[in-house]
Formats: structure tokens, sequence, C-alpha cells
């Protein structure tokens, strides 16, 4: 893996987190941050007094180059947020130089100059740009940049509509700079959450902007809730809904079993803060038999839960992290929840027919079972013996 970010005769160690599973191919930043740092560092004076932001640094690169400047940090990612630690420490970054916030947290600061990465999700975005219709003003600069395929008429549209003037840079690399100069007057109200209804139970789910299946029941859960009953008895068991997303799985377990616990993980920040909400809202008397834990997979997960050790884990994985295809965070939550499960508990894993999905719970587990399976799915389980 590239590690070494040299730009402008400064030179930074950077990774991805995990490092251990990242392919050595990958590294942690790309075309768009050196675009915004060279423009950046060129044009913007005064940068160690600036008021700065930063939105949706991936891994921290951004955070590192203007640590000088004590910035705003946001994200909804709790993975990004480990990046960033891992590399301002080993950039002998002191600590409080970046104050970090997630995207659940409203920011009340004032900003002079925001740097924002365009997201993959739109929707996210668009709730990024309402955020700041509070926090800027005509003084303002809001300088964003992405990959030139991520930028769009429509992309451009957001910016005008809910902050002001928007223009493009020339592409760099397949990169590209959006500058808007906020009017300071846009008061837009947030179209987010959004809100759907499940059937039998009726359940109102509650989406912000960054969920995965936020504006209906994604297909794999649906497949998986079609199959529950084929799980084993889970009275007065616990289970961990991993990559929770709204937490449609583990609603429709709460709602099925009288002492069964929860626990509903995701890496968003808005996901858990939604399965919160969802919880709270349709089953109120289940919120003390769950536990809701922003975590990348199971990492240091008993530091974080009640629970030493779990009887049931569910899954759906995610084969990309922000923009690269990936089967590591799979491998991650297979062997996070071999590790955490007792002895006889069960992994239930639900995945597209074409994934390697059997092989690798074969080689972690031992054993894999085909539970049910269409044309597209799969559910998978095994076994701890």
């Amino acid at each position: 893996m590239n590690t070494s970010l040299t730009l402008l005769d400064r030179n930074l160690q950077l990774v991805r987190y995990p490092q251990n599973l990242q392919h050595p191919s990958w590294q942690a930043w790309d075309a768009a941050d050196e675009y915004l740092i060279d423009y950046v560092e060129q044009n913007i004076p005064n940068l160690a007094t600036v008021s700065m932001s930063i939105y949706n640094d991936d891994f921290g690169a951004l955070a590192c180059w203007f640590a000088d400047s004590k910035p705003i940090w946001v994200t909804d990612s709790h993975v990004a947020k480990q990046s960033c630690l891992i590399n301002l420490q080993q950039n002998n970054i002191p600590d409080g130089a970046v104050i970090f916030y997630d995207s659940v947290t409203q920011v009340d600061v004032k900003a002079e100059l925001v740097l924002l990465k365009i997201p993959k999700t739109t929707a996210l975005l668009e709730q990024q740009l309402i955020d700041l219709q509070s926090r800027v003003s005509p003084a303002t600069i809001v300088i964003a940049a992405g990959k030139a395929n991520l930028i769009h008429k429509s992309t451009l549209a957001l910016f005008e509509k809910y902050l002001g003037v928007t223009t493009t840079s020339l592409a760099k690399k397949k990169a590209r700079l959006i500058f808007c100069q906020p009017t300071g007057t846009k008061e837009h109200s947030s179209p987010y959450p959004t809100i759907w209804f499940t059937e039998k139970p009726r359940f109102e789910i509650s989406n912000l902007a960054n969920v995965f299946a936020r504006q209906q029941l994604d297909i794999g859960a649906r497949f998986m809730l079609e199959h529950l009953s084929k799980l084993p008895n889970l009275e007065n068991k616990t289970v961990v809904d991993l990559g929770c997303g709204n937490g449609v799985l583990g609603l429709h377990i709460l709602n099925q079993n009288q002492q069964t616990k929860v626990i509903f993980v995701d890496e968003s920040y808005m996901a858990v803060a939604s399965t919160q909400q969802n919880v709270l809202v349709n089953l109120p008397e289940k919120v003390d038999k769950s536990e809701f834990i922003v975590n990348n997979c199971l990492d240091d997960f008993t530091k974080m839960s009640s629970s030493n050790e779990v009887d049931i884990v569910l899954c759906n994985p995610p084969f990309h992290q922000q923009n690269a295809i990936t089967d590591h965070i799979a491998w991650q939550m297979f062997k996070d929840a071999q590790s955490l499960l007792k002895k006889g508990g069960q992994l239930f894993v639900v995945g597209n027919r074409h994934l390697d999905y059997p092989n690798k719970l074969k080689r972690l587990f031992g054993n894999s079972t085909t539970v049910a399976t269409n044309q597209k799915f799969s559910i998978l389980s095994a076994t701890k013996r």
C-alpha cells in the first residue's frame, strides 16, 4: 500500500483503517484530496487563523494536512474517524488539533472556510448542505472536491439550492472542484428522515440521510425476514444485528421474542441513530432489551457492550468501503463473529449467491450450511464448535 503523500514539499504518512485488511493497491487519499489541498494552499491566505470545517474526509488526509487550522471535522463514518485518529498520531499531530463531530450532532460554530468531499450518497450531501445553511455567511468560502464522475449538474444544483452561486473547476486527474458562494439567506428545512412502513407487523421505519436502503426495505433484508422462522429458538438469547442499517431485522426479532436481547451495530452514526428511533417508536417497551453501538464490525465489542459473548449474529455484509469494491468488511464481520459467539452459537449471513461466502465460513468455522436460497440471494449459517 502506498502510504506516503508528498505534495508541495510536505510529506504525510497515511493509512486506511483497518490497515491489515486493505488491498495493497489502495491508499488513504485520492486525486480529489490532492487537488483540494493544492488549491487551498495556493489561494487561501492565513490558513492558521481561519475557522475551517472539513466534511467527509475519508481517511483523515485533509485533517492531517490542515491540522494547524484546528479544523472542525464532521463524518458519518466511525471507520473514517478511526483512520483519522491513527493518521494524526503517526504524523505526530497533537491531541486536540482536530475537533471531531459526528453527523447526528449539530455544529453551532460559524465557518469561514468549508472543505467538503463529495460523498457517495447524494442524500447525505443534501443533508450536510442544509446543516451548513446556519453556519455560513456571504463571507464564507465553500470548496468541495470529488471524482469527476460523481459531480453532475444535479450535484451543482444542490449547492445552488441550499447555499448559493456555484461553479466548477476544470478536471484534473479525473477530479474536480466545486466553488460555492453562500448568500447566507437560505433556510430550507430537511426532507429527512425518510419514513416508510413494513407489512405484518406494520412498523414505521425512519431513515436519516445516509442510511442504507433509506427509501424501502432492501431485498436482502426482505429475504432474511421471510426466513426468520428457520433460525433457532431465540427466546432468552442475545442477538447481534451486525451492520444493522435502520434496524429492521433486529426490530422483528424483538417483536417476536419476549426476553431476547438485540444489540444493533453499524459504522454509520446515522444508521444507529435511526435504529434507536425505530425501536423507540415501534417497540418502546423493548428499549431495555436493546443496545445501540457505533463500531467497525465488532472491534472491542466487550468494551462497548454489557455482553461478553452472544448466541446469534446476523449480518448482510456490504461489499464496498467508500468507493472501493472489497470483501474485507465481510471477512472481518465473520472473524469477529466467530470470536464473539459462545460455543454452539451461530452466524447467519444473507448475501448475493455469487459471493464466496460459503468457503470463507468453512475456513473460519469448519462448517457452512445453506438455510435458504433464491435466484439472487443465499442465507448461510455457521456454528461455532
